[in-house]
């Protein structure tokens, strides 16, 4: 068992850091005497790979003692939209999925992916955020979609 917990430990030390570029608000829900307050988070995911698209993930963080040691799993509740800031140019060779983005949701066991596909048939980018906790089978998500320009 030790053994075990030691080597979780060590992967999450070595991972790469799971954080949004950019933190917009952290809006209070719930009311803890101990701890931090249950939230919604709202962050800012720019795509690496297309610029001027700006996608913003809402997504709930659990509070209280457990919650501020970074213990707690936060629940699979989020949303997101995604949008063009400015003109938006396909880079030739773009793949036609990938992944752009991802934060944590709890220590060890959850985290949210954004993932970027390219339809090249209607000239659309489509992101789609999903937690990797999977429920009955299936993942939650959320999807949205930006169109990039006249072909």
């Amino acid at each position: 068992m030790r053994t075990i917990l030691t080597a979780c430990l060590i992967a999450a030390a070595l991972a790469p850091a799971a954080h949004a570029q950019t933190q917009i608000d952290s809006i209070s829900t719930q009311f803890r005497w101990l701890g931090p307050n249950d939230k919604i988070i709202v962050e800012r995911y720019d795509d690496p790979k297309i610029a001027n698209v700006s996608c913003y993930l809402s997504r709930a963080e659990t509070g209280g003692v457990a919650g501020g040691l970074g213990f707690a799993e936060d629940p699979s509740r989020f949303s997101i939209a995604c949008r063009a800031v400015g003109q938006i140019m396909v880079p030739a060779g773009l793949a036609k999925s990938e992944v752009i983005g991802f934060a944590s949701a709890s220590l060890f066991f959850k985290a949210f992916r954004i993932h970027r596909a390219f339809d090249a048939e209607k000239n659309v980018l489509v992101y789609t955020v999903v937690s990797t906790k999977l429920i009955n089978g299936s993942p939650f998500n959320s999807i949205s979609v930006v169109p990039a320009g006249v072909p």
